[in-house]
């Protein structure tokens, strides 16, 4: 039988599965990552630690088999920034000099000057990234390590995004990924092949010198997703992961777009599945909100088109939201009666599970109709580590309007309800912008931590009036994975049959229409929040010595 291994490095681990040419998940293990966090809003990781547990989870899942029946092998991992010296050796991008601490992870957030800056020069590239340039993108990032840190910038040889690390280590080879490339490192490419760096817009951002070798430092042999790395996994690679030498390697996602890649083909009776109608939430620390379409759609604060960066020969469009898993986190583990709960719970309980069903317990003896309606006077507005989309401003602020002297766990259960909604708000916020622009949005698709939340699912659908799918095969970043390697073995014709075939099914949640108006009047209140949080700002902008 043939099996493809998935490997997904996310914020906090690397991950890896055993998967069936149907799509079945056969074996799965997780490892977890280091972090380092030498100072406000530096986070920084280990390209050895990480490569480590890649090794170390793969090993793991094809223990029980022989070798010879994987077929092939895909990457996807977070858009973080690697540095590597001329021996392949790692370069430290930390203020603390150590050349361990290699990585600035996704969420780093010390590029804010730098962003500032090219977001100033208004060049057209920018049109591309929803008017801004992210601080969570590698060009400012480049750009504050070359100003901040000269010497690592001349010993680093090559630049990679986290996933094309992965197929390096895997392969030798320094070819990049269309996906990377064009959603974080400024990248042009379109429908007609004329692919490359932007000469004008490196140079006005003051980076020119990325074009010495003709851009090697950060990759002039770019390929689409799924198509084969070079001669697949070396030798060295292959003793450290437990497989062939020559075993496929699919060229990488982004792990987001490898989740959208492995659910956006599901398929249930009686919804008509429509790539270019689903809009796909990947939930984890944060979400990102992907859809694709056959046409070049811009769209204000969000990112893309992009072309061929998903789905080969569509547009994706990518909004998102910096902090949801990590936001409903801090809401309960800064929250007095946490410690409490946590004593109380049985077996393997989430307290999530126990929020909701105290919730429940609370809508009862209220007498009320649905659960939503506990919150009529608890708001908030989510950005506790900026907007993403579709504001693209990264110094906003969170807010809850609400709050009483109570410290109890249903203070807890109504602050949590509170902040799921305006999650769910947010989506809303971004599905408009969306559709304002073009797009046009039957169903939604949810995979990742959050899917397992069922009072996260159904407000989901409350608020959009939409029907929600949600995979049967839980974890569908690692099936997009292992697409990329299935279809790099030459398993399928075409990417579109991988998807097709190893998507699986999903069951559906559908809207309760009862609290709809509802959840309208405090989307009203949740967009006045923000419009408030700018009054406020502006306010105490006027001089005031």
């Amino acid at each position: 039988m043939d099996y493809f291994v998935g490997v997904d490095v996310g914020t906090g681990s690397a991950r890896a599965a055993l998967v069936s040419s149907k799509g079945k998940i056969v074996k799965m293990t997780m490892c977890p990552l280091e972090i380092f966090h030498p100072a406000p809003n530096f986070y920084e990781q280990s390209s050895d630690n990480i490569w480590s547990a890649v090794c170390h989870v793969v090993k793991t899942v094809v223990a029980d088999i022989s070798a010879d029946n994987v077929k092939g092998i895909g990457f996807d991992a977070t858009c973080s920034l690697v540095a590597i010296d001329k021996t392949g050796s790692p370069v430290t991008v930390s203020p603390t000099g150590e050349d361990k601490q290699n990585v600035i992870l996704w969420m780093d957030h010390r590029a804010q000057e730098e962003a500032d800056f090219i977001n100033a020069q208004g060049h057209e590239m920018l049109q591309y990234v929803g008017g801004r340039v992210s601080l969570e993108m590698q060009t400012p990032k480049m750009l504050w390590l070359k100003k901040n840190l000269p010497s690592s910038w001349n010993r680093a040889v090559l630049l990679f995004d986290l996933p094309d690390f992965l197929t390096w280590k895997a392969t030798d080879s320094e070819s990049r990924s269309l996906c990377s490339l064009v959603c974080k490192w400024n990248y042009s490419a379109d429908p007609d092949g004329n692919n490359k760096w932007n000469e004008e817009f490196f140079d006005q951002i003051q980076l020119r010198d990325l074009k010495k070798d003709n851009w090697r430092k950060i990759g002039n042999d770019v390929r689409t997703p799924g198509d084969p790395v070079d001669q697949g996994l070396s030798a060295k690679a292959a003793s450290e992961l437990g497989l062939q030498k020559g075993t496929a390697v699919g060229t990488s996602l982004i792990d987001a777009h490898a989740g959208g890649l492995g659910m956006i083909g599901c398929s249930i009776p009686g919804i008509f599945p429509n790539l270019q109608s689903r809009l796909a939430l990947i939930c984890g620390t944060s979400t990102c909100h992907m859809i694709v379409n056959e046409k070049k759609l811009f769209v204000s604060g969000v990112w893309g088109p992009y072309f061929s960066a998903m789905v080969p020969g569509l547009w994706l469009s990518e909004g998102g939201q910096s902090a949801t898993g990590k936001l409903l986190d801090h809401i309960i583990d800064t929250h007095p009666a946490t410690p409490g709960i946590l004593k109380s719970l049985s077996g393997n309980k989430h307290i999530q599970q126990y929020l909701s069903e105290l919730l429940q317990t609370m809508t009862d003896q209220k007498a009320l109709k649905d659960v939503s309606y506990l919150t009529k006077d608890i708001h908030v507005w989510p950005d506790f580590h900026g907007n993403r989309s579709p504001l693209a401003d990264p110094t906003l602020k969170g807010m809850i309007s609400g709050l009483s002297l109570s410290v109890d766990q249903e203070n807890l259960a109504l602050l949590y309800l509170a902040t799921v909604q305006a999650l769910t708000y947010g989506t809303r916020y971004i599905l408009e912008t969306l559709e304002a622009a073009g797009h046009r949005i039957d169903t939604l698709l949810i995979c990742g931590g959050l899917s397992q939340n069922p009072l996260f699912i159904q407000i989901q659908a409350d608020v959009l009036g939409l029907p929600v799918l949600c995979p049967v095969e839980k974890e569908s970043v690692l099936i997009g994975a292992a697409i990329l390697g299935s279809y790099a073995a030459g398993k399928f014709n075409t990417i579109y049959d991988a998807i097709q075939t190893m998507g699986g099914s999903a069951n559906v949640i559908k809207p309760k229409n009862e609290c709809y108006k509802y959840h309208l009047q405090k989307y009203r209140v949740f967009r006045r929040m923000v419009q408030d949080q700018k009054d406020y700002r502006e306010i105490m902008s006027e001089e005031f010595l």
